[in-house]
């Protein structure tokens, strides 16, 4: 029986790219609310401090894997591992991009177009596949429900020059997410962006507290946002809470779509 709200013990949550930034702030959220937690990501240090902050923070079990998602063959293996370990998969948060790096469309080699697909929109995709295969094969055995959930970002809804790259993953994976929501619906399965404003993430380095100054006043919140700020909406979107919301896209901005 659920102890809260937000109750996440028992779910066992898949976390890409969830050793810092975003994906720690969805993986710090279940983690508080008692859930269990893989962290997949490719740097052993970060995993091990990520790892050690989990745990602290009320994680039941926690156990960090190396696992680079720009290949199908390393998350079908990831998710074997997590089997092995876990027993089971209930929420997926496919995390795990890149940064863009050109300021034209004119400057962007092929090259790079097609290597930042394969982590950031081929490596969601199969990530989202392969964890509803495992959630679809326990519907089938008797016991429905899952969450999956694709981290996205304003420019699904903003134009952002030189941005293509990355705009195009985020706009074909929330695509996706609502196709698996209509898909999946029948096993209890739900499928929902979470889309960022602008987040201050340790990546930025010193150049964080002044983008924070420059850009905050323009947020109705007046403040960017930070990693913690995916607490909520991550234990929320893990737990039963969220069992009736699917096929959405859940912005997390400060209010910086709605202004004037």
């Amino acid at each position: 029986m659920a102890k809260g709200l937000f109750d996440c013990s028992g779910k066992v949550t898949v976390v890409t790219g969830g050793n810092g930034g975003i994906g720690l702030g969805f993986a710090m959220g279940v983690a508080r609310m008692g859930g269990d937690v893989a962290i997949w990501a490719r740097n052993a240090e970060k995993n091990a401090k990520a790892k050690a902050e989990l745990e602290a923070a009320g994680a039941r079990k926690v156990i960090a894997y190396q696992v680079d998602v720009s290949e199908e063959g390393n998350i079908v293996e990831g998710y074997g591992r997590v089997m092995e370990d876990f027993g089971r998969v209930d929420c997926v948060f496919a995390n795990s991009g890149a940064a863009p790096r050109y300021n034209s469309v004119f400057d962007m080699p092929a090259e790079h177009w097609y290597d930042f697909q394969k982590t950031a929109l081929h490596g969601a995709f199969f990530t989202l596949r392969e964890g509803a295969r495992l959630m679809k094969a326990r519907a089938e055995a008797g016991e429905k429900g899952g969450s999956l959930v694709a981290c996205g970002s304003l420019s699904l809804f903003h134009g952002l020059p030189g941005k293509q790259e990355y705009a195009a993953s985020k706009c074909a994976v929330a695509a996706t997410i609502r196709c698996l929501a209509v898909e999946l619906g029948e096993h209890g399965i739900r499928a929902n962006v979470v889309a960022p404003g602008l987040i201050i993430t340790p990546m930025m380095g010193d150049r964080g507290d002044a983008i924070a100054q420059a850009m905050g006043p323009a947020i109705p919140l007046k403040r960017t946002g930070y990693p913690a700020d995916f607490e909520g909406i991550g234990a929320y979107l893990c737990s039963d809470a969220s069992s009736f919301m699917t096929g959405e896209t859940i912005t997390i901005d400060g209010g910086y779509m709605v202004r004037p």
